[in-house]
């Protein structure tokens, strides 16, 4: 499908262009770090593991719900007609597996009216928890928490996710890079939308102490969305026509596994990992780390261009990792995955 065929009627232009821009780009394996700190890390293997394969469960509680596996399909899109159905092929894929899902940045929705079928998912996935999405700096471009409702109510979703993209805002060509005073209103939205509210990155990571500094406006949830992925950095450099600071900065932030490691030492928190995450061994690493979810969007944002079914398969193929290496550690469900030692690979 042609740029021109995939956007909407009435979209700004440049905006449909950003947004199939990015589809287009994350795609490209050159927009990927390509360095995975998660082989920095080993298991020690169980050679005798007294255990059945079959008795393996990964199945973790979120928001209240049960998934099958400790799985969000992180957000990624949304606002084109190309964005809408990647959103719809994802949640549908994730109903169909048991994980959770979360949709792109809703903030043209809320802009536009005309978007908001773009992210409207729930009919494709009734019982699947589902994240809602708007960037925290909108905070200071005239959003609110009526708008945070809006966009909870617009699909239906479980919680809302307020992501933080400094970096990014800094090199794209319509960046926002007023960031100043966002903590109480962040709060505010905490005391006040109505759902649980998650904080994340979208691929520099979060700090012990932006996690405390969260957690003190009563945020419970922080997703660490850290260094190891996709490069944000290297992807609005190419839009901006300025590839030597991309590259500059393509690496910025914290690793995920340091990431984890210092929201692990902040209480209450839960820690959903993302970042960088290819496979169900990264994501019992993660795990081990300390995380309680993790999040995956790369892996899954090809399968997402053809159907919910590869969508589901590729989950189930995660899942299936997951349940090889908790196999081979001989613990059967992800309680005791969490106390398993993850090692420290020795550098020569």
């Amino acid at each position: 499908m042609s740029a021109t065929a995939a956007v909407s009627a009435g979209a700004a232009p440049a905006e449909r262009d950003r947004k199939l821009e990015h589809i287009r780009l994350a795609l490209e394996e050159r927009m990927q770090l390509g360095q995975n700190f998660f082989d920095d890390y080993r298991f020690d293997h169980a050679a005798l593991p007294e255990i059945d394969l079959d008795q393996v469960d990964a199945g973790v509680d979120f928001l209240g719900r049960r998934l099958a596996a400790p799985l969000l399909i992180s957000s990624m899109t949304g606002g084109t007609e190309t964005a809408g159905q990647i959103n719809r092929n994802l949640a549908a894929g994730a109903e169909q597996a048991g994980v959770a899902v979360g949709v792109g940045s809703q903030r043209k929705a809320l802009e536009d009216p005309t978007k908001a079928d773009t992210f409207r998912v729930r009919e494709v996935a009734p019982s699947a928890v589902l994240l809602a999405n708007l960037g925290a700096v909108q905070l200071n471009y005239g959003m609110g928490v009526r708008e945070c409702r809006e966009a909870v109510e617009m699909i239906g979703a479980d919680a809302l996710i307020l992501h933080l993209n400094p970096l990014q805002e800094a090199i794209q060509p319509e960046g926002q890079c007023n960031f100043a005073g966002l903590l109480p209103k962040i709060g505010q939205v905490v005391r006040e939308v109505g759902v649980p509210v998650v904080v994340k990155e979208i691929g520099c990571g979060i700090s012990e102490a932006t996690a405390r500094a969260l957690a003190a406006q009563g945020v419970r949830i922080v997703d660490t969305a850290g260094v190891g992925g996709t490069s944000w950095a290297r992807i609005e450099a190419q839009r901006a026509g300025d590839l030597e600071i991309g590259e500059l900065f393509a690496g910025w932030g914290i690793p995920t596994p340091e990431s984890i490691r210092q929201l692990r030492q902040v209480e209450g928190l839960t820690v959903i990992a993302s970042g960088g995450v290819r496979n169900g061994l990264d994501v019992a690493k993660a795990i081990a780390l300390g995380a309680d979810l993790v999040g995956m969007a790369y892996p899954f944002l090809a399968p997402a261009t053809e159907s919910p079914d590869k969508v589901a398969d590729k989950v189930r193929r995660t899942v299936r990792e997951l349940k090889i290496c908790m196999f081979c550690l001989g613990v059967k469900t992800i309680s005791e995955l969490r106390r398993v030692p993850l090692l420290k690979k020795v550098v020569r």
